[in-house]
């Protein structure tokens, strides 16, 4: 083709909202003077080309999706995303009582702002994505959950109420996608349905619809080719529907109205005329092949041009031209040419002359499709006239970026004018000269030089601002591999050392502490990394406290707290320490085990979502060359260490810690006024009247003991307690966890006393004993360790850490091949004997709880107590 030279001038700019702009989705449309422009928000803006001023804007609910223009009638059809159709009657609207525009984003002087009824939605319908408006129809094309649906309604009018009963037809075509997102707001499909309509030639013209309002005619030969005898005879408008599949199909207008309220069947009504295999982004007719009369005169205002070529464009550049060609055996025949342009396409237009229009993310170009050879000659059946061009070439605009285009009535110079939407928010006008070969001039005017200097430096800017943005991506994307690839080196170091010494490992330990006048249990929680990897973005930190339930509460349940900490930058060798309460609580309690369980979580989203979305919402057209998915996993989860904190590793002893009956009174709960009225009229140096105090004074205290083979605690403790005597290193080992534990080693100690969370005592108490009646070869030398507390449940807590250990031990020497000695089988049957009729007791009088009164309660809950003191000091021994 030509040289094609362009002069660009910036009209108006429309800052961009947060969140940008969707490819397909902005809309530009011009009508006589005045410019109706959608950029993806919910705003319509009308431009007075003529008078450089935007003089009005439109407000609706949602996103706009779609503009159609029915000039003859002044209506303006607005598709709104997930709410329907509205219809503007753009004369009778006042636009005097408009608010200034409140919207901060855009720095553009004050304009009126319509903010539109809800009454002028003439069709509600969430799933339509599509429609066009013939003069007294109005065809829409809906999503539904597995079919798209094509339905066909009597055009409403501005101010009418919506009709349920003007539907005159529908069908369903191809299966598609339903949208995800939630059902009260599903998410906007990524590609929109394309609906045009295509006029016979001796039909009425599409009066009222601006040209790239989706409406034209083609000429008889190509339109009873493509659409039938059917369609031909009727005189009937056809809908074509390009799908986000592909699918290029149609669907005979007048055959639609025939099927009434009832869905059509689509094999009758539906033709599929091709398959693009990639989105249909834009539906066109040019003429390839003017007239004489064409070529030699413009059209007459308003006169609509018979177009010999329909043309389909899919968002890779894959682009179809159908025309109407002479066979070898001289037949009419429709001639179907796939052409390959660059890609993605963003949007594109037919103009005049044969030329069509297309953008992309880095080029705006123009393609002719006119076939420039000679004419066809009866008397040589074996050329061909009318035929497409073998390869299109396409001419670049020096545009960048345009979103949204419209080809406007060619000026008296012969040139043609294109309205553009840039990424950026410029309306813009192109005039371009198509045919224009002469060189441009040595010597140029000032005026035309600085204009021109203005134009290359804009240029320079936007390939400027279009490189940064792609170098800050691919920056974006190394980093996020570099972190996946941390990630996975950290993930395959953890997993393969589930034991033992591991690359980066998490260490838990307790100690009291002084907080906000009151002593609180602190966990401090040690990550270190002696791994050659670094830890950086999207690695946390997940520390989990579960609390038991109340030992008094038989049905209750503990809580879980989960705590989570950002790791940032944990290089090798680094270490990084949280300290976390434990409690008590306000009340004074300390539900006790407490479970802490550590893990590293590293979020995938983070990462690679930050990696995939674009920084700058403006350039998002740009990154659509690499269909990239969000990953569908939240992240990974590492485990580190998991330890239980219980009553042995919470006792304090003297020297350690004040006594909290001398500490300051604590606030809630635990603290009863006459308790504190008791205290204050004490008198000194007598004894105190608390309920704790009387209960440890009138009270006998809880115990409980358990039994362990000497032979087995010399076998488990002689490597780390080795010199000591088997009381001192039994207690050594029990309290090993303990903060405190340097008080017990100061001294060879066989008891002790300690103090629990609340203040009462817990007496440890570990001392040899013979056990006679257990083996026929005489007796066994055994360890008893014996608990004693005032308080119940503080006995309960303590006898169940003394057995959490034992019970490891044991695991731990029956690995190593331990044998126990000969036992006396009858007298351990008779102890098991006894033990089952103890628990068939305590069954009895649980139950015999829940029907007596208070008073006789008491009793049974006495012998309940005593027999419970039986089972917690068993005559066996644990071997």
């Amino acid at each position: 083709m030509a040289g094609a030279s362009s002069r660009v001038q910036y009209l108006s700019d429309f800052c961009c909202p947060l969140g940008g702009r969707a490819a397909g989705k902005p809309f530009v449309l011009r009508h006589e003077a005045e410019v109706f422009l959608s950029t993806g928000r919910e705003f319509v803006y009308v431009y007075d080309q003529e008078g450089g001023l935007l003089t009005a804007v439109y407000q609706f609910p949602d996103q706009v999706w779609h503009l159609q223009l029915l000039a003859i009638r002044r209506a303006l059809y607005v598709l709104c995303a997930r709410t329907g159709i509205y219809c503007l009657s753009l004369d009778s609207l006042d636009r005097s009582g408009s608010q200034a525009c409140e919207d901060k984003e855009e720095a553009v002087p004050p304009y009126p702002v319509i903010h539109v009824d809800p009454d002028a939605c003439v069709l509600p319908d969430a799933a339509l994505c599509a429609f066009t408006v013939l003069d007294d129809m109005l065809v829409t094309l809906a999503q539904g959950p597995t079919q798209w649906k094509m339905q066909l309604f009597e055009r409403p009018c501005a101010g009418e109420e919506p009709r349920p009963g003007g539907q005159v037809g529908e069908v369903e075509l191809s299966t598609c996608t339903p949208p995800g997102g939630v059902p009260e707001k599903p998410a906007a499909p990524r590609f929109l349905p394309v609906l045009c309509c295509v006029f016979p030639p001796d039909s009425r013209a599409p009066h009222g619809h601006p040209q790239g309002c989706g409406c034209f005619m083609l000429e008889e030969a190509l339109f009873g080719l493509l659409f039938g005898v059917d369609a031909t005879l009727l005189q009937s408008p056809v809908i074509l529907c390009g799908l986000p599949d592909g699918q290029l199909c149609c669907v005979v207008l007048k055959a639609l109205v025939t099927s009434g309220l009832a869905p059509g069947d689509p094999k009758v009504l539906v033709k599929i005329l091709h398959h693009l295999e990639e989105p249909v982004i834009f539906i066109g007719a040019l003429r390839a092949e003017p007239h004489e009369e064409e070529a030699a005169g413009e059209l007459l205002p308003g006169q609509h041009e018979h177009s010999d070529c329909l043309v389909a464009l899919g968002h890779q550049g894959r682009t179809l031209a159908i025309k109407a060609s002479w066979s070898e055996s001289g037949n009419l025949v429709p001639e179907l040419r796939e052409y390959c342009l660059p890609g993605p396409v963003l949007c594109a237009a037919c103009g005049r002359d044969g030329h069509m229009y297309h953008s992309t993310p880095s080029d705006l170009c123009v393609v002719d499709l006119t076939w420039r050879d000679s004419p066809w000659n009866p008397e040589k059946p074996d050329g061909a006239i009318g035929g497409l061009p073998s390869e299109l070439c396409p001419a670049s605009l020096n545009i960048c970026s345009a979103l949204a285009l419209c080809v406007t009535a060619r000026a008296p110079t012969g040139s043609t004018e294109l309205l553009a939407l840039s990424s950026k928010g410029r309306l813009i006008t192109c005039s371009l000269d198509l045919n224009s070969e002469a060189p441009v001039p040595a010597k140029m005017a000032m005026a035309n030089a600085g204009q021109k200097i203005k134009e290359l430096l804009l240029d320079i800017g936007d390939v400027s601002e279009r490189v940064s943005f792609l170098k800050k991506a691919v920056d974006q994307r190394n980093k996020a591999i570099t972190s996946l690839n941390e990630a996975m080196n950290v993930s395959c170091a953890l997993l393969s050392h589930p034991e033992g010494d591991r690359p980066i490992a998490c260490t838990i330990t307790t100690s009291w502490s002084r907080l906000e006048l009151r002593d609180m249990l602190m966990a401090t929680c040690t990550l270190e990394n002696s791994s050659s990897f670094s830890l950086d973005q999207g690695w946390t930190l997940c520390i989990q406290v579960l609390t038991s339930s109340s030992a008094l509460d038989l049905d209750g349940t503990g809580s879980a707290f989960t705590y989570t900490i950002p790791v940032d930058r944990l290089g090798p060798g680094s270490r990084r320490e949280v300290t976390l309460p434990l409690g008590p609580s306000e009340s004074g309690v300390l539900d006790l085990p407490v479970t802490m369980s550590c893990w590293l979580f590293y979020s995938l989203r983070e990462v690679v979502g930050a990696a995939l979305a674009p920084s700058d919402p403006l350039e998002a057209p740009y990154l659509e060359q690499l269909p990239l998915s969000l990953p569908k996993q939240e992240g990974v989860c590492l485990p580190l260490c998991k330890r239980t904190v219980d009553m042995l590793q919470c006792l304090r002893f003297a020297g350690t810690a004040a006594h909290p009956a001398q500490a300051p009174c604590m606030p809630g709960p635990a603290c009863d006024p006459v308790e504190t009225f008791l205290k204050t009229c004490q008198a000194p140096g007598s004894e105190p009247t608390g309920a704790a105090s009387l209960r440890a004074k009138y009270l006998p205290p809880s115990t409980a003991s358990i039994r362990v083979s000497a032979g087995l605690l010399r076998a488990a403790l002689e490597d780390s307690h080795s010199g000591f005597h088997l009381c001192s290193a039994t207690l050594r080992w029990l309290l090993a966890e303990n903060a405190a534990v340097d008080v017990v080693r100061a001294q060879t100690l066989s008891s002790i006393q300690g103090i629990a969370p609340d203040g009462t005592d817990v007496n440890l108490t570990v001392h040899e004993v013979a056990v006679t009646d257990l083996s026929p070869a005489g007796p066994i030398q055994a360890v008893e360790i014996q608990v004693e507390s005032s308080s119940l449940a503080n006995m309960c807590r303590a006898h169940h850490a003394i057995i959490r250990r034992i019970q490891t031990m044991v695991t731990e020497q029956a690995a190593l091949g331990s044998s126990p000695p000969d036992l006396r089988m009858q007298y351990l049957q008779q102890i098991h004997a006894n033990h089952q009729e103890l628990l068939r007791e305590v069954q009895a009088l649980r139950d015999q709880l829940c029907t007596e009164d208070e008073l006789s309660s008491c009793s049974t809950a006495q012998k309940l107590l005593h027999i419970y003191k039986q089972l917690r000091n068993p005559s066996l021994v644990l071997l």
